[in-house]
């Protein structure tokens, strides 16, 4: 049988967070290509930018630790799915999937550092 081992995160290093209006929250993940999700935990919607994979990124990951260079965030209090922009420069409304987080223990931990940082 093949041997499984789980090695959780022990460590997130955050670099910066800006807490932002709801739609420019929204606006920063459509792009041309289609729109990138959202997350959301514990009453806050948020975008996370991890740091690229260089040698020394995958040195920490394997260490348990991981990078996320910037937060951008706003207060959401209920979970929706789905939210919607008018979005002027496309002329329509542009829909942004939300993922909910918050079975993530490694989410959890950041929303609740995050809220005593503001």
């Amino acid at each position: 049988m093949t041997k499984i081992t789980f090695a959780p995160i022990e460590e997130l290093v955050v670099h910066d967070t800006f807490e932002m209006d709801r739609d420019d929250l929204y606006r920063e993940r459509i792009t041309p290509g289609g729109n990138l999700p959202l997350f959301w935990c514990d009453g806050i919607l948020y975008s996370f930018s991890p740091l690229p994979l260089s040698d020394e990124m995958v040195k920490e990951y394997l260490k348990g630790r991981i990078h996320w260079g910037e937060v951008h965030y706003a207060k959401m209090q209920d979970y929706q799915p789905i939210v919607s922009l008018e979005a002027e420069e496309y002329k329509s409304t542009m829909n942004i999937r939300v993922l909910s987080t918050g079975r993530s223990q490694l989410h959890k931990d950041f929303i609740k550092w995050l809220k005593t940082k503001k």
